[in-house]
C-alpha cells in the first residue's frame, strides 16, 4: 500500500511525530534494528536502486523481511480519514496479499490488492507488485491502480511497470533499514512522473493503534520532490509491517490511517480475493494494452511453473 505521495527539514518531521498522541515515543532499551532474517545486521550496506540489476531474486515471491512480511493469504485493514475540500471523512484501505504472483521484467512478483474507500465509497483499485531480493530487500515493480467514480471505472493513469516506458524498480523497504543512512528511490517512471522517495526517520519508537500496541517500531518519511514540504509518515511494526500512516508539512489530503485488524484469509476468501485481483487484471490488458498488455498473465497457485 503506498497512499497519497507524501521536503522539508528533519525537525518538521521530529515536530510531527512528538504531536502524536498515539505514538509514546522511544521505547527502553537499545533502538537496534533488526534484519529481514531476523538477526541483527550491522554491517550491511543499505541498498539502493542502482542494485537492481545485480540483486538476486532466486527466491523472489518469498518476501520475509520482518518490517514487511507480505504473506499470502494475509489481509490488512486501515482506517482514518482524508480531506476533501474543507472538512475531513471516513478512509479505509483493505490491502490483500493474494496467492497470486506476476513475472515483471522477468522477476517473479508477489501481486498485492488494495481496494480504497473515501466517504464509504470505493474511489481506488489497484494492483502491485512486489519481490525481495536474496539479501532481504523488498522492491516495488509496478502499479496498476484503478480510479473510480460513483462507483464506475474512470481510468487508471498512473499505471507502472518494471522495464516498460522507462519506468525502474524502487526499494520499499530495506534488509537493514537504519537511521543515519542515505534516502533511496521507491520507484521511477518517468511516464508518469513518480520518483517518489524515502528515508529511515526513526527507530526504537512506540505506537498503539486499533489492532494492537507495538514497540520497537520503525518510522520511514516518504515525499514526492514535485511536492515540497509534503511527508508521508509510515510506522512499522516487526513482523507485521506498516501499522499507521500520517503526514507532516503541507500535505494537502491530510491522510492519517491506523491498522485495525490482520487476519489470515481461509480458503474462500482468498479464492475471492484471487478472483477479485484478476479482474482487475482482465481490465487492465484491456485499457492499458501497450502498457500493461506486455507483461505475462498472473499465474495461481496451482499453475505449472
Amino acid at each position: 500500500m503506498r497512499p497519497i505521495h507524501l521536503i522539508v527539514g528533519a525537525g518538521a518531521v521530529a515536530v510531527a511525530l512528538a504531536a502524536s498522541a498515539c505514538v509514546a515515543g522511544p521505547a527502553p532499551g537499545p533502538s537496534r534494528t533488526e534484519g529481514a532474517g531476523g538477526t541483527p545486521r550491522a554491517t550491511l550496506p543499505p541498498a539502493t536502486a542502482e542494485d537492481y540489476p545485480a540483486s538476486s531474486f532466486t527466491a523472489s515471491t518469498r518476501i520475509d523481511n520482518r518490517w514487511l512480511p507480505l504473506v499470502p493469504g494475509t489481509q490488512f485493514v486501515y482506517e482514518g480519514t482524508v480531506r476533501q475540500g474543507d472538512r475531513k471523512v471516513s478512509h479505509r484501505v483493505v490491502m490483500t496479499v493474494t496467492d497470486l504472483t506476476k513475472r515483471i521484467d522477468g522477476v517473479p512478483s508477489v501481486v498485492i490488492w488494495d481496494r480504497d474507500y473515501t466517504a464509504g465509497q470505493l474511489v481506488e483499485g489497484e494492483l502491485a507488485f512486489f519481490a525481495q531480493d536474496g539479501a532481504g530487500n523488498v522492491w516495488l515493480m509496478g502499479e496498476y491502480p484503478e480510479e473510480y467514480e460513483d462507483g464506475a471505472f474512470a481510468g487508471a493513469p498512473d499505471t507502472w511497470i518494471v522495464g516498460l516506458q522507462g519506468a525502474r524498480p524502487g526499494i520499499m523497504m530495506r534488509a537493514d533499514p537504519r537511521t543515519g543512512t542515505s534516502s533511496y528511490l521507491q520507484g521511477w517512471a518517468p511516464a508518469i512522473g513518480f520518483a517518489d522517495r524515502a528515508v529511515v526517520e526513526l527507530t526504537g519508537q512506540r505506537t498503539c493503534v486499533p489492532a494492537g500496541c507495538y514497540r520497537r517500531v520503525l518510522v520511514i518519511d516518504e515525499w514526492n520532490p514535485d511536492e515540497p514540504g509534503a511527508h508521508q509518515l509510515k510506522y512499522y511494526a516487526l513482523d507485521v509491517g506498516n501499522v499507521r500512516v500520517g503526514f507532516a508539512g503541507a500535505e494537502m489530503q491530510q491522510e492519517g490511517l491506523v491498522l485495525t485488524s490482520v487476519t489470515r484469509l481461509g480458503a474462500q476468501e482468498l479464492a475471492r480475493a484471487r478472483a477479485g485481483a484478476l479482474t482487475l487484471e482482465r481490465r487492465a490488458y484491456d485499457v492499458k494494452p501497450n502498457l500493461y498488455g506486455r507483461t505475462e498473465p498472473a499465474r495461481g497457485p496451482d499453475a505449472s511453473a
